[in-house]
């Protein structure tokens, strides 16, 4: 699915919803790995986030790879988000990717607090353009 997903979304279909299709080379393999992503816009910046929190292989792809990355054949360059930046950002993901909601422990329409309170299990990222 996550295949079938990177490749409609590099061909543009569901561009209103915010998806991409990130690319990063692999870590083990050196190879370019791609999958699906929702695009969080928050405050006149571009984020993505890591709903399956820190361990997911994309997130130890763009750190091993020093942040470089392509977002629909784009290059572009991640910039990790500090802890106690991220609550808000969480937050505006989450109005906007309601496929995340089941993995992140906190309600969309909850206080600030409660986001702040889970952002060191989830990686955020700012897109930058290379």
């Amino acid at each position: 699915m996550n295949s079938l997903s990177a490749h409609l979304y590099s061909l543009d279909w569901f561009t209103q919803s915010g998806g991409a299709t990130l690319t990063v080379r692999g870590r083990r393999s050196g190879r370019p790995v791609s999958l699906p992503v929702v695009i969080a816009e928050h405050d006149r910046s571009r984020y993505l986030v890591s709903m399956l929190g820190d361990d997911a292989n994309w997130v130890h792809n763009v750190r091993e790879a020093g942040g470089d990355a392509e977002l629909n054949q784009l290059p572009v360059h991640l910039v990790e988000i500090p802890i106690g930046e991220r609550a808000s950002i969480l937050r505006c993901y989450l109005q906007i990717a309601p496929g995340a909601r089941p993995h992140i422990p906190v309600s969309h329409q909850a206080p600030l607090s409660e986001f702040a309170g889970v952002a060191q299990t989830y990686p955020v990222f700012r897109i930058d353009r290379s």
